[in-house]
């Protein structure tokens, strides 16, 4: 059987590592040129940023034996449970010093990855796992379930100040906000105690300015924290960034699977068990 799966996003990279782990050989496309998807970070100055995800929750027994494993080899730690605007504690999150993009390195180590392949026909093979937003994957295949998907697009804004001049904090929900939903500290995030903020927008800002709406939000942001000095300003376009929670664990059609973080509530451990399960099912399917 050979199995291609495009798209080495956390969702396609945990179902390559559950096929190879079982046995079944899979390959892996991508059109980037780094693994990971929205689980991003880049290298501004001499630091890790996170541009996509900025943290990861874990309840799913599994994932947490996964994240056990990448605290224990130093890939990632217990960042915080506490939020500005969120009601009482919430979940511990967890950030990566080396940038989440670390953890979906960690599991494309040994995986037959290739990147920069731009996918737009159904690959020859037996079995294809799309492992992408819907409306990407309807570039390749037209799968029903991917029609169905509805997604909300975000700009994200690294903000790198001169000094820290705002009072600690890990993060901010910044709620019934017109521009604003998430403001995070990177240098708490990082715990090096960088003058960087990460800031979110909402989806309508982001439908707003498709090309720019940086200025707009570090203006926000300086509003908010009571920052008048002016920022260095990083900012990124996301599309297809949230999806709205979706059924099932994944979807498959004429032999073309889809799965990703809208198959449920949509985070980072969503998109892992989406693609464990798709691979779960393969794997059943060589054992009939």
């Amino acid at each position: 059987m050979t199995v291609v799966v495009v798209g080495a996003g956390i969702a396609g990279l945990a179902c390559a590592r559950e096929l190879v782990d079982a046995g079944v050989p899979a390959r892996v496309l991508d059109r980037a040129d780094e693994v990971g998807g929205r689980l991003a970070s880049e290298r501004l100055g001499d630091r890790w940023v996170d541009t996509g995800a900025a943290y990861l929750t874990a309840d799913d027994p599994a994932f947490l034996g996964r994240v056990q494993s990448w605290r224990i080899d130093g890939l990632i730690r217990p960042w915080t449970d506490t939020f500005r605007g969120q009601h009482g504690p919430g979940p511990m999150r967890w950030a990566a010093p080396g940038g989440l993009r670390s953890l979906a390195a960690d599991l494309a180590r040994e995986l037959d990855v290739t990147l920069g392949a731009e996918v737009t026909a159904r690959p020859e093979a037996d079995v294809v796992v799309l492992a992408m937003p819907g409306p990407q994957a309807l570039r390749i295949a037209d799968l029903p379930a991917a029609r169905e998907q509805s997604w909300s697009p975000v700009v994200t804004a690294v903000l790198t100040y001169p000094e820290r001049v705002w009072p600690d904090f890990a993060g901010a929900f910044v709620n019934d906000h017109p521009v604003l939903t998430t403001v995070c500290d990177d240098g708490d995030r990082r715990g090096d105690r960088a003058p960087v903020l990460v800031a979110h927008s909402t989806a309508a800002f982001a439908r707003e300015h498709p090309d720019d709406g940086g200025p707009i939000l570090a203006r926000a942001v300086g509003e908010l924290l009571g920052i008048g000095d002016q920022p260095q300003l990083t900012v990124r376009h996301w599309p297809q960034a949230l999806p709205k929670a979706g059924r099932g664990a994944f979807a498959v059609h004429d032999g073309v699977y889809l799965c990703g973080d809208a198959f449920g509530r949509p985070r980072v451990q969503t998109a892992w068990q989406s693609g464990r399960a798709v691979a779960r099912r393969i794997i059943q399917s060589t054992e009939r």
